[in-house]
């Protein structure tokens, strides 16, 4: 990255930096680029392309409706039931 990036970046994203800022990040991105070079080096023609690192796969069961509980199971800890309905205390008056 040279300064004129740099410089076009700060008005971009509206930054103020300071000499000792703009130092760091032009040696962080000059290191970034040094290790982009080192991967552009390599040979890749063998390699197969892949999206993913590991297969993908989508393990789904079978929709089904069902009724695991029945109401009389679940209203065993309600405090107060009417009608098989569970009965809560009036919040507005």
């Amino acid at each position: 990255m040279e300064q004129d990036t740099l410089r076009k970046l700060e008005l971009l994203n509206q930054l103020s930096l300071n000499e000792v800022q703009k130092a760091n990040l032009l040696a962080f991105f000059a290191d970034r680029e040094k290790e982009l070079d080192v991967l552009n080096a390599m040979n890749t023609d063998d390699v197969e392309r892949m999206v993913h690192v590991m297969p993908i796969m989508t393990v789904v069961r079978e929709d089904i409706a069902s009724q695991p509980f029945s109401r009389d199971e679940l209203q065993k800890g309600a405090p107060d039931t009417n009608q098989g309905y569970w009965c809560v205390p009036r919040v507005v008056e």
